[in-house]
């Protein structure tokens, strides 16, 4: 999985609706870039270096995936879109919108398009302002000062000053505090435990995985089936049982709900298809003796893959004693989940189909899925 670096962008227009400029911005960066943390004040600040227009300005604080450079290409990319045009005079100038990184994690950046942190930064007023708001603790990895100091000793005398309107964070739009459980289920490779971690590191939840790798018969019952099926199915249950009971139990005052990557019900779900008929009886009882006593999530989402995707995925995370895997049994467990769930009275479910998604490497697909989620109507 790819780090989460840290970074701090400037924004400034003075070109046409300023305001609207900045927040078209702001829902580009979310969209493109990564998570929107926090975003600071907006302030009415005097065109610097050129006679012009006043600007807007503001901060804003990101998480992302993606490289500095990325990063870069990405803000050009959006300053094109939203009009700013390329420079006709040496020189500052009026433009439509104007992103620049301040800063990327601690890193310290000199190359031909990007320079970290940003080298003016110590010397302009309208960026430590806002950057101020969100930062005030944040040191500067080459001069050692805290935005604060800077702040205090910048020697621009220009008349920075905060206006009464708010951008708004387009993060606010994926409600989830109707949710105090959410369970994510899907088929072998259908890509869970990377969304439940991506919801649990975006949505301050707290993240309850399933510890299957831990399960010693899982690689024997891939060599031997039948052998081991009804051993296998057991210590699952026993393993979830266990696992959820302990989780949902300890609260987390920090965390504003809980999300999973299983829920006790697959072990019911897996069982039918590979127990025989007698075993999978003696099963269910045993199953219903448990299950009365677990906690049932608030929304149970399902993650619908079609079964090329699922090979393809089960390939690349290279599990040994999952390459082996045929397309019948993954049939199998995609139209097992899909009965129960179409017939499930107790649960509030909601089947979301990402054959055609890449949520794992693509922020627009993992929005759509997180728009799925939060649209889910509670019952």
């Amino acid at each position: 999985m790819n780090s989460i670096h840290h970074v701090y962008i400037a924004l400034g227009s003075n070109k046409g609706d300023r305001l609207k400029y900045l927040q078209d911005a702001v829902d580009s960066i979310f969209m493109e870039i990564g998570k929107i943390n926090t975003i600071a004040k907006v302030y009415n600040t005097p065109a610097f270096g050129f006679e012009g227009d006043d600007f807007l300005n503001t901060c804003i604080y990101i998480e992302s995936k993606f490289s500095a450079e990325d990063v870069l290409v990405k803000l050009q990319n959006i300053e094109k879109r939203l009009g700013r045009e390329l420079k006709q005079i040496e020189g500052y100038e009026s433009r439509t919108i104007d992103l620049d990184i301040l800063l990327f994690d601690c890193d310290i950046i000199a190359s031909k398009n990007l320079n970290i942190p940003h080298l003016q930064l110590p010397k302009r007023k309208f960026v430590l302002k806002p950057l101020y708001d969100i930062a005030s603790k944040l040191k500067h990895p080459q001069l050692e000062k805290t935005v604060a100091e800077l702040l205090e000793s910048c020697e621009d005398e220009s008349d920075v000053k905060a206006i009464n309107i708010w951008l708004k964070n387009p993060t606010k739009q994926f409600d989830f505090s109707m949710y105090n459980y959410i369970a994510i289920e899907g088929n072998i490779g259908a890509g869970k435990t990377s969304l439940v971690n991506k919801i649990a590191s975006d949505f301050n939840a707290k993240l309850i995985l399933e510890r299957f790798a831990d399960n010693a018969f899982l690689p024997k019952f891939y060599a031997e089936p039948q052998r081991y099926a009804f051993t296998l199915e057991m210590s699952f249950l026993a393993d979830r049982y266990q696992q959820i009971s302990d989780d949902l139990s300890q609260l987390d005052l920090f965390k504003d709900f809980m999300v999973s990557d299983y829920d006790i019900y697959k072990s019911l779900i897996f069982s039918k298809i590979t127990l025989p008929e007698d075993e999978f009886k003696l099963y269910r009882k045993l199953f219903y003796l448990m299950y009365k006593d677990i906690a049932k999530p608030d929304l149970y989402v399902y993650l619908y893959q079609n079964t090329q995707r699922l090979q393809e995925n089960i390939k690349k995370r290279g599990r040994d004693y999952e390459q082996n895997i045929d397309d019948a049994y993954l049939d199998k467990i995609n139209s097992g989940y899909l009965d129960f769930l179409k017939n499930q009275s107790e649960l509030n479910v909601k089947i979301i189909d990402i054959s055609e998604r890449d949520f794992v490497n693509n922020r627009v697909d993992y929005l759509w899925v997180l728009g799925e989620i939060c649209g889910a109507e509670k019952s």
